[in-house]
């Protein structure tokens, strides 16, 4: 079969295939042997995994995982943290190999892989990080003018001020990196990746930097949807919005994982159809098990001597039952028991701020805050980052004096508990127990003594890794052994700084329960919009110029919020005649072309403004709940997100016609 036979029958054939993640990395050929053993890809297909297996230490992962990722895939991956999800995203990524199995790619593939932890050159901006990649792409030859208007051109879609893009990368702020790590990847991928591999990618962001990677995954920085994306999140809402497949790694399935094509709300229906069946089938083989026992319990007279294959299928079943029962053991096991212990104290009113104000140098953070804490009140915290939330925090805990207004607490003085989004760093040899326990064996939890390995059980933690360093621990564990850490003190105030960075869903779950359940005064700064629905009271936003406002519900602060960003946006300047000269006369468009230039921002700035109000319709309550109008929503949203697209492209159309009139040698 010739080129152009095998192109007409819409197959390749691919025999070697080079890793289009790193340089250092290298994915196996597709053909091992012979051209029999060959694996025929369809042209959509870009990515297959096939009976991959990895353990880590004694502990297997997960087994015989196959799953294969085509054109415009938007695959979630999820799972209890220690499941193995960064570890299978690196095997995708060609930067590990698997235990057994292979992986093999698309010939050519453009891929991205972006880690939890973002790390750049010291010394270097994000305009030189991001021209760095462009200039050293494996994938495209550009000289160094080239390579800087890809860097710039991607920045811009990125949305990269000049203060961004010219400041060093060790000086962004955590959401700001995460752009930039994206930004790098597109960089070495000529701008228009084949397939995103992002880890954790909404820790960090704000509300509108998650808004943001939500349009990227969905239509990418031109507005092509044909790219696919693999994401670990634990970001309900975004899944939600988002996946057009989900992946749960966990020990309660087969081979360690199970894969639902559909959004979280069908996830979560067919994850339960899945669990209620399988314990079903543990009922019904227990039931046979008894009778296979007492069959065999016999003596060889009994049983006959004919009886070679029943004795056989007997002890497969019993084989069969100890599996089920290993993995409905795991469906059951929820996440760590978070149990916030409250001091009982009595006082209604914890908190009253009145007028409160704080600025550095000429930054104003906020002005004239207004709010009251008492028992049983949750007030959410939002806003982007650098707005103040911290600052506030501070002010209202009495870390910092407010510039003015007045802070008056109750007497005697409530406790105050913060889960610092800094988290306290442990040393890396630090053994688990001494993190857990860093005095004794022993730990007093509700006037009760309870031993180190009972305390950690609580969390999750194994036995054995108790006497494990915490650098081999992933985030998430890292994160449970904080909140095991304020568990042990008592408090009036629970102050929750991102709490929810790299927690499985269980965990998150757990959480929510728990903090549902604190008879104390909670202060809530997240942008796990799941969270704030179920919690929040009220919503204290921050617009990041200097202004608060209090709000009855978190749609209503992210209504708001999205009005202050269009308001605050520069609008579009046309040119002075002056400024235009000589030989250099944009090209006149028609008449109806003309209209429709004129009235583009107009029409962009309606288009956003039905974005924003599908999203605040996502993060609604009932939205959670109600399978059908989630469709709906989420119908609607991604409608509203291509509309407003295409307006940029048509924008951006109609300005290359007019510049295609000018003299570039005049």
């Amino acid at each position: 079969m010739n080129s152009e036979q095998e192109h007409d029958s819409q197959k390749v054939r691919i025999r070697h295939i080079k890793s289009p993640f790193s340089r250092s990395a290298a994915y196996p050929p597709a053909c091992t042997s012979a051209d029999s053993h060959c694996i025929e890809w369809e042209n959509h297909l870009l990515l297959s995994a096939r009976s991959i297996s990895r353990t880590l230490g004694l502990r297997m992962l997960f087994s015989e995982i196959t799953l294969s990722l085509d054109e415009g895939d938007r695959l979630g991956l999820i799972g209890p943290n220690g499941a193995g999800k960064s570890t299978l995203l690196k095997l995708l990524a060609g930067h590990d190999e698997p235990d057994e199995g292979e992986i093999v790619a698309a010939n050519g593939l453009k891929a991205v892989y972006v880690p939890q932890q973002d790390v750049f050159p010291d010394g270097q901006s994000a305009r030189e990080i991001v021209i760095d990649a462009a200039s050293n792409s494996p994938h495209i030859s550009l000289d160094e003018h080239e390579a800087e208007i890809l860097a710039e051109t991607i920045l811009t879609k990125m949305e990269f001020d000049e203060n961004h893009t010219s400041c060093l990368a060790s000086k962004l702020s955590g959401g700001w990196k995460k752009r930039l790590s994206i930004a790098r990847g597109l960089g070495e991928t000529g701008g228009e990746p084949d397939l995103l591999l992002l880890d954790e990618p909404t820790n960090h962001l704000d509300l509108e930097g998650i808004s943001w990677l939500e349009g990227l995954v969905k239509r990418s920085i031109t507005g092509r949807t044909s790219f696919a994306s693999i994401f670990i999140t634990h970001d309900r809402v975004f899944l939600e919005s988002v996946a057009t497949r989900i992946v749960e790694l966990s020990m309660a399935y087969p081979q360690g994982m199970l894969c639902v094509e559909g959004n979280y709300t069908e996830f979560l229906r067919r994850k339960q159809e899945f669990l209620s069946a399988q314990a079903t089938i543990q009922q019904s083989i227990q039931n046979q098990v008894r009778k296979d026992l007492a069959w065999l319990s016999r003596g060889p007279q009994g049983r006959q001597t004919k009886a070679k294959g029943r004795i056989e299928r007997s002890y497969a079943r019993i084989d069969e039952l100890d599996e089920l029962k290993k993995r409905n053991a795991a469906a059951i096991a929820t996440g760590a028991k978070v149990d916030f212990n409250a001091s009982e104290r009595k006082t209604r009113k914890l908190i009253v701020a009145k007028g409160i104000s704080k600025a550095f140098g000429e930054t104003q953070l906020f002005s004239d805050v207004d709010l009251k804490l008492g028992i049983g009140d949750c007030l959410g915290l939002l806003g982007r980052n650098g707005s103040g939330k911290t600052t506030l925090l501070r002010v209202l805990t009495g870390e910092l004096d407010a510039d003015s207004g007045s802070i008056d607490l109750c007497d005697p003085l409530p406790r105050v508990v913060v889960f610092s989004q800094h988290r306290q760093e442990f040393e890396p040899t630090t053994l688990l127990r001494n993190a857990l326990c860093p005095v004794s064996d022993v730990v007093r939890f509700r006037g009760q003594e309870m031993h180190v390995i009972t305390w950690a059980r609580r969390f999750l933690f194994r036995d054995e890794q108790l006497d494990q360093p915490v650098k081999s621990l992933s985030g998430g564990e890292l994160a449970r052994i904080h909140i095991a850490r304020i568990m042990l003190e008592s408090a009036d105030i629970l102050v929750l700084d991102e709490p929810t960075n790299d927690l499985d869903i269980p965990t998150l779950e757990m959480l929510e329960e728990a903090l549902e359940d604190f008879p104390g005064a909670i202060i809530l700064v997240t942008h796990d919009r799941a969270m704030l629905n179920r919690l929040a009271d009220t919503v204290l936003s921050l617009d990041g110029f200097g202004n608060a406002k209090m709000h009855a519900s978190l749609d209503q602060a992210i209504a708001a919020m999205t009005l202050v960003k269009e308001e605050s946006k520069p609008k579009a300047k046309t040119p002075p005649v002056d400024s235009i000269s000589c030989g250099q006369k944009p090209k006149k468009l028609s008449y109806m072309d003309q209209r429709e230039y004129d009235s583009m921002e107009e029409r962009i700035a309606k288009a956003e403004v039905l974005v924003a109000k599908a999203e605040a319709k996502m993060a609604a309550p009932k939205v959670m709940t109600d399978h059908a109008y989630m469709a709906q929503v989420c119908k609607e949203l991604e409608e509203s997100q291509e509309s407003v697209a295409k307006l940029y492209a048509r924008w951006d159309e109609l300005e290359s016609q007019i510049n295609e009139g000018v003299d570039d040698t005049a």
